[in-house]
């Protein structure tokens, strides 16, 4: 028996709050250009970005957060293992949230909306870092004692060379948009579905996040200050809209009908 059950109303009060696709595609669109574009804007910071990744290196090892290279470490017992990571970080980041955006937009509009809404601002206040903050990503920083497991065993998503890669900006580590989309992808099909193994879709993030630290590209703070950012946008967006008016509607029902019942019982 289904646990993800929806009632004719509720159903029919989603299909109403579906926006129409033609303008999400260009938003979404529009949102992804400026954001790629924005983090290209944030390149070519060379000094800066090995500077501020031996301030982040020293800060984790003075709060005595655990090494990155303990999780490299069980990755490099198996180079099929590492493989698998090294294509888990490549190709399931984008599609995964591109999948549950797609699937919210059929079939939990509202919720859609909502998730939508979290990751702009999300991403936004990534992008504002990305460019106030440049960091070189621990693969990169020979203090670290990390390989770079995206060139030595592939398949990797970067340039052997940063300062001539075209395609994405290696010195944007902070935050890690990896867990933090993967992360709100598992909030979002929580708070979207009734199911009672929900709470399994905290797997992908946390996959995800043994991932990007195992692989060197992510240090620990780039994923804390990942969910910090999501906390922030989740208290500034808010829960999804819908769930909340359907509960008032049904706290409000019980009353309105028993009331009159009640006063025809005691009346004489």
């Amino acid at each position: 028996m289904s646990t993800d059950r929806t009632g004719p109303a509720e159903r029919k009060q989603d299909t109403s709050a579906r926006p129409p696709l033609v303008r999400e595609l260009l938003l979404v669109a529009g949102l992804f250009l400026v954001y790629k574009v924005g983090r290209q804007m944030a390149n070519g910071h060379t000094g800066e970005a090995f500077r501020n990744a031996r301030r982040v290196w020293g800060l984790e090892r003075d709060i005595h957060l655990p090494g990155e290279g303990g999780v490299q470490g069980v990755l490099l017992h198996s180079e099929t293992l590492v493989r698998l990571a090294n294509t888990y970080y490549a190709s399931v980041h984008f599609p995964a949230t591109v999948l549950f955006l797609a699937w919210l937009y059929w079939r939990r509009p509202g919720h859609y909306v909502w998730s939508r809404r979290v990751l702009t601002v999300l991403t936004g206040a990534a992008l504002v870092l990305h460019l106030l903050l440049p960091l070189a990503p621990p693969r990169m920083l020979a203090a670290t004692g990390l390989v770079d497991t995206g060139q030595v065993y592939g398949p990797t998503v970067y340039g052997a060379a940063p300062a001539a890669d075209s395609m994405a900006n290696q010195f944007a580590a902070m935050p890690s948009l990896h867990v933090g989309w993967a992360l709100m992808v598992a909030v979002g099909l929580i708070a979207a579905t009734r199911s009672r193994w929900r709470p399994l879709w905290l797997l992908h993030p946390l996959v995800t996040l043994l991932v990007v630290v195992g692989t060197a590209n992510h240090y620990w703070l780039d994923a804390i200050v990942a969910v910090a950012l999501l906390a922030g946008a989740l208290a500034v967006i808010g829960l999804p809209r819908q769930r909340r008016r359907g509960s008032l509607v049904v706290r409000s029902a019980v009353p309105e009908r028993t009331a009159p019942l009640v006063a025809s019982g005691t009346a004489r």
